[in-house]
Parts: structure tokens; C-alpha cells; sequence
């Protein structure tokens, strides 16, 4: 969606407080010895409270209010009787709706003390999504936003999962334009002011494409290899982007 209004503005900021906060607090929460399930009922209960609604469950009847995927789960991965682990890499991805309005945000919590190619990991990732919010002013184009990030990714001698693009998102959880975290040429169109998207770099070890486990959500990469993911959804200024999402 572009942003038409103060009240768009409006609920668009509602909605990504709920969801930022929402993971924050469950980023706080997580412990080695727990459920994903578990961490996962935490999230419910704080959407339940601020009166928003799963996206996923909303959108996709997904078997979970939020995903929560682990090493290499790049994303989707379905919360319940599987237990966090000391030297993991948990994913947390939230997005809701509140009032018509959706906003998506995630963050990778490793579980320490992990190994240092799972922390390198993580640390690049993040800042893979800050090249990436440098990149996104109104003018630039789609393309500019993946370059940025790809090559902070390949500066760090990992790889961006190519299959796990950022997308538009407001009206609707996905909308268009998918917002590749590579440089590809094809996503060329020009980032207007009041655009809203989502900035995510997905980031591996080794692997450049996921596939999708039995379970038919949760992506994984094919060779095992360890994954991470941060994300916010931002509307498009002259300058920096509004962090609709940060908390």
C-alpha cells in the first residue's frame, strides 16, 4: 500500500507498535528448555491483549500465531513441542493485523553461547537490513535495496537465500512489489514516498534457495545449513524510512 492519509499513517504505526513490541517481548522471553509452542502462546496473548490479529493465521490459516524457526529453518517454521536448545539460532517472525491495517517484523535470537559462525551469521544479517534501509529513499529503485544488502551478505562471505523476498505489505500481509534481497535487475521500479514494504534480508551459511519440509510450511535449506532473518515493514520517505515496526 501507499500511505493516502494521517489515518492511514496512523494505523499503519498502531499496528507495527503491536508487532514490534510483541517482538521484543517474546525476543526477551526466549530460553533454552522452552517450547516453541510455548513461545509462541506468549506472542497470542500479547496480540490477543493490544485486540490485533495473527496475519498468518488471518491470511493463511497457519498452524501457529507467529513463526518461529530454528537453524535452518529460513522461515515459516510451525511453533509446538520442539525445544530451544543451548547454541541455537531462534527466528521469531511477527505480523498482524489491527483495525485493516498489517505490519511484519522479525529478529534471529541466538541462544548462547553459540558457535562463532552462528553469531557471525546473525551480526551479518542485522546488518544487512541496515545497508538495506540506507538503500530504500524515494528514487532509488526496488533493486538498490537488494544490491545493498547482497553485498553486505557476500562481504561477510555468506549468501542471501534468493527465494525469500521482501514484499509490500499494509492493506494486505504480501502485497506488491516483492523486494528481492539481491540485486536483480528486474525489480526495477521506483520507490515513492508513502510506499510501504518490508526490508528482510534471509541469510545462510552456504545455501541460496530453501525448500519446504514435510510439515508443508516450514523452508529449510537443503544442505542443513544454519539461516538467519531480521525485518522490518518501513514506508518510504525523501530520507531514511519510517521504522513502522521499531520499538
Amino acid at each position: 500500500m501507499s500511505i493516502d492519509s494521517e489515518k492511514d499513517l496512523i494505523g499503519l504505526l498502531r499496528i507495527g507498535k503491536v508487532v514490534g513490541m510483541t517482538l521484543k517481548k517474546m525476543s526477551e522471553a526466549v530460553r533454552p528448555g522452552m517450547t516453541t509452542g510455548e513461545l509462541d502462546a506468549i506472542g497470542a496473548e500479547l496480540l490477543k491483549k493490544e485486540g490485533a490479529h495473527s496475519a498468518p493465521i488471518v491470511t493463511y490459516k497457519f498452524p501457529g500465531y507467529t513463526c518461529i524457526s530454528i537453524n535452518d529453518e529460513a522461515a515459516h517454521g510451525i511453533p509446538g513441542s520442539r525445544v530451544i536448545q543451548v547454541g541455537d539460532l531462534v527466528n521469531i517472525d511477527v505480523s498482524a493485523e489491527l483495525d485493516g491495517y498489517f505490519a511484519d517484523t522479525g529478529a534471529t535470537i541466538p541462544m548462547l553461547p553459540v558457535e562463532p559462525l552462528k553469531q557471525k551469521l546473525a551480526d551479518c544479517t542485522r546488518a544487512a537490513l541496515d545497508k538495506g534501509l540506507a538503500a530504500a529513499k524515494a528514487g532509488n529503485r526496488v533493486y538498490d535495496i537488494g544490491r545493498a544488502m547482497e553485498n553486505e551478505v557476500r562481504r561477510c562471505g555468506f549468501r542471501i537465500i534468493r527465494d525469500l523476498p521482501g514484499h509490500g505489505v499494509g492493506r494486505k500481509l504480501h502485497e506488491p512489489p516483492s523486494v528481492p534481497g539481491f540485486f536483480n535487475k528486474r525489480a526495477n521500479a521506483v520507490l515513492t514516498e508513502g510506499l510501504v514494504i518490508t526490508i528482510e534480508p534471509f541469510v545462510s551459511t552456504k545455501a541460496n534457495h530453501i525448500v519446504t519440509a514435510a510439515d508443508g510450511w516450514t523452508l529449510k535449506t537443503p544442505d542443513g545449513s544454519p539461516a538467519a532473518q531480521y525485518e522490518h515493514t518501513v514506508v518510504i520517505t525523501k530520507d531514511r524510512p519510517i521504522l513502522v515496526t521499531a520499538v
